[in-house]
């Protein structure tokens, strides 16, 4: 019986332009496009949950599959076998993790209730080349009063607010209101884990918050000014913009997990 197609994927971002396709360069929605038809023998269409950027890597995520124009997919092979069988003719920078059969009303991207980001920080004053790409080297040392004022930043953040002071300017936006459900920042030996998970995020949105709280552990902005810089609406008064290469879309969040076919929350 054919019907819609949801796969769970993991991608290093530092091998593409981003997920979208675009003509400047091989991007996630390209590999996928590729991968699937190769393996089911006609073209697909992809709809992927989120529009990760150039360098942004995924823990987590979900793409439906259909036949080209349709509104499902025809497949005899079965779901315990179809990522194995798709990772064959995917670039090594690309995996899927787990396939299951999504509900006809289900939308990869309008039926997200949540999104939930890490981003990595490698706090070491000598860079590793095993997380080049992959995390934030940032050698300067970071004292436990400076770790405890970004904490108090980060969780500034949460709460549901106007958010255009974290959005990369130029951005043509009209509703920049979001949900912020958690925000907080950890130590892990080497790494600083900064996780945010929310309803929905602007462009540089996640970026621009990592960036204000190196300015916070920096003693360049105060904790406590942080809610009004956030009330200002104006990208000036928050940090810098922190680099694409550690930040992962983490995990991603559905409606209707009572629905048969598939599971919002497979563990990673």
């Amino acid at each position: 019986m054919p019907r819609k197609l949801l796969l769970y994927l993991r991608y290093d971002g530092s091998h593409f332009c981003g997920y979208q396709a675009q003509k400047n360069g091989y991007s996630v929605q390209q590999a996928l496009n590729e991968g699937t038809e190769a393996l089911f023998g006609y073209p697909c269409d992809i709809t992927g949950c989120s529009r990760t950027d150039s360098g942004v890597h995924a823990n987590m995520f979900c793409a439906t599959v259909t036949a080209r124009g349709e509104d499902c997919l025809d497949t005899t092979i079965p779901l315990d076998r179809l990522p194995r069988a798709l990772n064959i003719h995917l670039p090594e920078a690309v995996a899927a993790y787990a396939a299951l059969w999504a509900p006809e009303d289900f939308h990869a991207r309008y039926s997200v209730t949540s999104k939930e980001y890490l981003y990595r920080i490698l706090n070491t004053q000598n860079r590793d080349p095993f997380y080049s790409g992959r995390a934030w080297h940032y050698p300067r040392p970071i004292s436990e009063t400076g770790f405890a004022a970004m904490q108090q930043a980060a969780a500034a953040f949460v709460g549901k607010r106007d958010f255009a002071a974290c959005m990369a300017s130029g951005s043509k936006v009209a509703d920049t209101t979001r949900t912020v459900f958690s925000a907080s920042l950890t130590r892990e030996g080497d790494f600083l884990l900064f996780r945010v998970r929310a309803d929905g995020f602007l462009y540089n949105m996640v970026r621009i918050m990592v960036g204000t709280l190196a300015e916070v552990g920096e003693g360049k902005l105060d904790p406590d000014s942080i809610p009004a810089r956030l009330a200002s609406l104006d990208r000036g008064r928050l940090g810098r913009t922190a680099p694409a290469d550690g930040l992962y879309l983490d995990r991603v969040f559905y409606n209707h997990p009572e629905k048969e076919g598939y599971h919002p929350t497979i563990p990673l």
